[in-house]
């Protein structure tokens, strides 16, 4: 008998007290295509360990990720930089908030272990808002990129970053430490922001991945949405429009999932056919990857999905 995960519910989510001030939201009934098997299996278990072991957080478990079973069983982990503890509140995201504390200088030779240890061939790594530190965090992840290089020079790395709004000089110590892919979330649509993402603002967040390739044009930019949470579908076609004209290269778009009833509420669930036309619709546009799925997170299948780009590029060069 499999065990299904039924990730909607809130037993054995972490419930952070900085949530109580929001009123309860109802938590819709979830469809059958949003399913996924417990995680449990042996080398779930043993990535796990890999990830105690160097006293390290995981947006696979702080996010509460519904992919977190499939993608440990393939010693598939995100990283997650600075702490588990943000500085902003989204309306969205199971993170903890609060006053984070120091940095942990050894971090960054903990992940290069660690991706060592698992022998991963593509690692994202991303990170709690540190708006408390003057660069946002920046040289932090350029120390993360640098000791993974010198440990795995095979890895490609793919950063999922803060927006550093009001860190100046912050986006180029990053874009400087060379990554494959830099990645920002736009999240959400511009008229869902207030509500959803309050500490962020849309245009800058476009402005962001937009400065990437002005620094560094051969760099991969990628950004994701949600959806479920009240847009409509010509708004998503328009972060679409606005992504493309901030020449990025590659998309995600998946469902949101209510972690608690102190978050955002679910305005629907989005059927797997509209995934699909939106998929359609991004390569129409000129993405060079898109991940459409109920399922669909920003590091999920992000590695094999970059191999495979790489081997077409290579591909047809060749011809």
């Amino acid at each position: 008998m499999v065990t299904v995960l039924d990730i909607n519910s809130d037993a054995d989510r972490p419930r952070h007290p900085e949530k109580v001030n929001r009123p309860e939201t109802p938590l819709l009934r979830k469809p059958a295509w949003i399913r996924v098997k417990a995680p449990g299996s042996p080398v779930y278990q043993e990535t796990r360990k890999i990830v105690r072991d160097n006293n390290l957080v995981t947006v696979c478990e702080e996010a509460g990720c519904p992919n977190i079973g499939e993608c440990w069983t393939k010693k598939h982990a995100t990283m997650m930089i600075m702490g588990d503890t943000c500085t902003r509140a989204c309306a969205f995201c199971n993170v903890r908030t609060g006053r984070p504390g120091p940095l942990d200088v050894t971090e960054p030779q903990n992940v290069a272990n660690a991706v060592a240890t698992l022998g991963l061939k593509h690692v994202v790594i991303t990170s709690v808002d540190r708006d408390d530190l003057d660069d946002g965090g920046a040289q932090h992840f350029a120390e993360v990129i640098l000791a993974i290089r010198e440990v795995s020079p095979d890895t490609t790395i793919e950063v999922l970053t803060p927006d550093f709004l009001r860190k100046d000089g912050a986006l180029q110590i990053v874009v400087a430490a060379k990554p494959d892919v830099f990645n920002h979330n736009l999240e959400t649509v511009p008229s869902l922001y207030l509500n959803v993402r309050p500490g962020a603002r849309y245009f800058h967040s476009i402005r962001l991945l937009q400065q990437v390739k002005e620094l560094d044009p051969t760099m991969f930019t990628k950004s994701g949405m949600m959806v479920g949470l009240g847009e409509n579908r010509h708004e998503v076609l328009q972060v679409m429009d606005d992504m493309r004209v901030a020449d990025v290269d590659f998309i995600t778009i998946g469902q949101y999932l209510q972690p608690t009833r102190k978050h955002h509420a679910i305005a629907r669930y989005v059927e797997p056919d509209e995934f699909k036309a939106y998929e359609t619709s991004a390569y129409s546009k000129g993405f060079l990857l898109v991940s459409s799925s109920p399922l669909t997170r920003s590091s999920h299948h992000a590695g094999e999905d970059f191999a495979r780009l790489q081997q077409a590029r290579l591909a047809s060069k060749r011809q």
